[in-house]
């Protein structure tokens, strides 16, 4: 995990002081899904390691994580290279070029935001179930 080391200064303008937040927030969840990508790959080995008992569930859950291992590459990427893009931002010379940024920013911020929401409810609900069916086989041991 790269970590970003972005100081903000007293005679930094306001508008430096977004980009730079933006930028740190950036770095944040650039990381943050490169850990879910390899959480992702973790949790589809597992199904695909399991008893061919119950194929068909194992074989759907595993599309499911694998459906949101690419959407997360895919967000992955898109932000990285935002990221790259925002080396341009010190030769915004409008404030209509900072806007531009800005938006960009909390366009991707709404994408992070439900792509995340989106797995952690998905994880949920698989841990819930696994949770269940450990509890039913110590009932029935």
């Amino acid at each position: 995990m790269e970590l970003q080391n972005i100081e903000i200064h007293t005679q930094d303008s306001d508008v430096e002081v977004a980009h730079k937040i933006n930028s740190m927030e950036l770095h944040n969840w650039i990381n943050h899904l490169a850990y879910v990508g390899e959480e992702l790959k973790s949790l589809v080995t597992f199904f695909n390691s399991q008893s061919s008992k119950k194929w068909m569930e194992r074989e759907k859950l595993s599309q499911r994580f694998q459906i949101i291992m690419f959407d997360n590459n895919v967000i992955h990427r898109q932000l990285q290279n935002f990221l790259d893009s925002r080396t341009s931002i010190v030769e915004c010379l409008d404030m209509k070029c900072n806007i531009s940024f800005i938006q960009e920013h909390e366009k991707c911020r709404r994408m992070y935001q439900f792509h995340i929401d989106k797995y952690r409810k998905m994880k949920d609900t698989f841990f819930t179930d696994l949770q269940r069916k450990i509890n039913e086989q110590v009932k029935s041991a």
